[in-house]
């Protein structure tokens, strides 16, 4: 594995504003989210809703992820997410989320998940997620992925590909009818041939009105995951795969999760409906 140094917390800028036009999520400026008490399975009108915010949102990473070079600062890659999401119509759901302090979350290295964007600079053979949620419409579309700079080592180029699969995989398991587990399950089974992680404490998500609706997306082959698909279900799959242990550890600030053994970390994420015969993926740029 690469022989980086391992991260440390950077310099946050100040926070970026929002115009005043665009509306907000009921939580911001909110210590929490209100619990969300409506249905897991949406109307054609939020799907379609959805649609937009994920286009948005998928759209924005990919603005961000161009600039991704060593040299650049993960600030920088929030600046662009935030700016595109707001050209757009669009309220970056992370900005004021529980208090998160920033448009999008970048996680490099052994960060697993909800890195928060600062002065850090991006080095020859890092590997960084961008997580980016926009809400549009009264509704949120959250995708994220993991990118390489520059010159990355075999293992973890090996790591980001296999995590990749790993969310492709799951995506085709998805059939109305079928537990929920059967998403953890095909996705461990497929990390243990490679000898991974996969983390089990932070999972995929209903996703609607709300950011997180409660419903529980196990990465893992979970007994308790006995939720049944049902067509208009919309929820993300974000398996995050590690070249070693699943344990973590949380940074004082309250959100970033890096790896116990400190070895480096992948995750992918889309947004799904669930359909009449499968999944159609809502975060699409």
């Amino acid at each position: 594995m690469s022989g980086q140094s391992l991260l440390v917390p950077g310099e946050l800028s100040p926070t970026r504003s929002v115009p005043g036009n665009i509306r907000r999520p009921e939580y911001v400026g909110k210590p929490a989210p209100t619990p969300y008490s409506g249905p897991e399975v949406q109307t054609p009108e939020t799907i379609e809703a959805m649609r937009v915010a994920g286009r948005i949102a998928a759209q924005a990473m990919a603005e961000a992820a161009k600039l991704i070079a060593p040299g650049v600062t993960t600030d920088e890659l929030d600046r662009v997410a935030h700016e595109f999401m707001c050209d757009h119509g669009a309220y970056p759901s992370t900005l004021g989320y529980r208090g998160f302090p920033k448009s999008l979350c970048t996680s490099v290295n052994e960060v697993i998940c909800h890195g928060i964007p600062d002065s850090t600079v991006l080095r020859d053979g890092d590997i960084v997620n961008l997580d980016v949620t926009a809400y549009i419409g009264g509704v949120h579309g959250d995708n994220n992925a993991t990118y390489l700079v520059g010159d990355v080592d075999e293992e973890s180029r090996l790591l980001v590909e296999r995590t990749r699969e790993s969310l492709n995989r799951a995506i085709k398991a998805v059939k109305p009818g079928r537990q929920i587990n059967i998403i953890g399950r095909v996705i461990e089974s497929y990390a243990k041939r490679f000898g991974y992680g996969v983390v089990r404490d932070f999972t995929g998500h209903g996703i609607n009105s709300s950011f997180h609706s409660g419903l529980i997306i196990p990465h893992y082959d979970s007994p308790h995951a006995t939720t049944v698909m049902r067509p208009g279900m919309t929820f993300t799959i974000e398996p995050m795969l590690t070249l070693g242990t699943h344990e973590y550890d949380m940074w004082d600030d309250g959100w970033t999760v890096v790896t116990k053994d400190r070895k480096r970390t992948a995750q992918f994420e889309h947004t799904l409906v669930v359909t009449d015969t499968g999944a159609e993926i809502l975060t699409l740029p």
